[in-house]
């Protein structure tokens, strides 16, 4: 078990530590369940109750919350930063022997840097390049042609199609599938007619793509994913769409084709959005929006209604239907006491 005293926690992430330095931290908790040997965080003031009567060993806060902490400090500038760094300090990740296993098909042609480890069952076609400690999980496939930086991690069976490029310190969890037809059809009256897709997926450094995610290959020019982006689980992101760096996407949440998202935008979990739109920069899509016209300024933007009780929004629905009809008697209205005015 992995164990660090307090001072050198606040050494490594460089913050004021108040308290004891020789604490030995063993773990991590939120204020409620936090124990003994834990080290907690403060970012939210919903949570502040909680602050008082925590049992872990050392919460870390800003400086205005310093004094209320019944235990050890650190003091940070953004305490749920910080708390993610320490997070990094206790993570245990696998760690698979360098080499390539029994049972893994891997062409004649493939490239393979130093440090880098190939699964069980893993099938790489040809042309394939992979950089340095790389690892690549169980069942993995990946096809003729794909570029993989250095230090990236493909969980088990993972699917990356021919032609893919992938930057350094991507992270792809299992199921995900890079690459696949984006969906392209043309219908010349009786049936549709499948248009190739021949454009690729480009997705730059320290990306993480979330289980079950898919992002479809380009049907001309290719599909992009700048670097820095995080994207959940069960995400769809069409063909020839761009996503701008360090943008966040929240799992369930579909994207069509040939959609344009800034830098530093959120789309919240479930939300969508239409094809051929562009979002700003810094843009934030709530939770089971969607979005249907483009965004030129940054800000948080919604759409959709609110939980209510059933008998609320049944009543709800029906006023919903009714709008036109009003917008209509308030224009009518709005007219007569105009011409009533002018009569006078």
């Amino acid at each position: 078990m992995k164990s660090y005293s307090l001072g050198d926690i606040a050494s490594r992430l460089n913050l004021r530590l108040i308290g004891d330095p020789d604490c030995l931290i063993r773990g991590l908790g939120t204020l409620a369940s936090a124990n003994t040997g834990d080290i907690s965080f403060l970012s939210n003031l919903s949570y502040l109750g909680q602050l008082a009567n925590t049992s872990a060993s050392a919460v870390i806060v800003e400086e205005s919350q310093a004094d209320a902490v019944p235990t050890n400090v650190l003091v940070a500038d953004q305490p749920y930063v910080a708390f993610a760094y320490v997070s990094q300090l206790f993570a245990e990740q696998p760690q698979g022997v360098a080499g390539v296993h029994a049972s893994a098909c891997v062409a004649d042609t493939v490239s393979l840097g130093e440090g880098v480890c190939i699964g069980a069952n893993v099938v790489i076609e040809e042309d394939v390049e992979i950089g340095a400690n790389s690892s690549i999980g169980p069942g993995t496939v990946i096809g003729r042609g794909v570029r993989l930086g250095e230090n990236c991690r493909l969980h088990a069976q993972v699917t990356v199609y021919h032609g893919v490029r992938i930057g350094s310190r991507v992270n792809i969890h299992s199921h995900a599938v890079i690459g696949a037809d984006g969906f392209g059809f043309a219908f010349d009256g009786e049936r549709s007619i499948k248009i190739q897709q021949l454009g690729a997926v480009l997705i730059g450094d320290d990306v993480d793509v979330g289980a079950g995610t898919t992002i479809d290959r380009g049907a001309i020019e290719d599909t992009v994913v700048e670097d820095g982006v995080k994207i959940d689980n069960q995400v769809q992101i069409g063909h020839n769409c761009h996503i701008g760096a360090h943008s966040v996407i929240c799992g369930c949440t579909a994207i069509a084709g040939s959609a344009k998202i800034g830098r530093y935008c959120v789309l919240g979990g479930a939300s969508g959005m239409v094809g051929h739109l562009t979002l700003a920069d810094g843009v934030k899509i709530s939770a089971m929006s969607l979005v249907n016209k483009s965004i030129s300024e940054p800000g948080t933007y919604s759409s959709g209604t609110g939980q209510m009780k059933v008998a609320d929004w049944k009543r709800a629905i029906v006023r919903f239907h009714q709008l036109d009809g009003l917008a209509r008697r308030v224009k009518e209205l709005e007219r007569l006491i105009e011409e009533e005015g002018r009569a006078r």
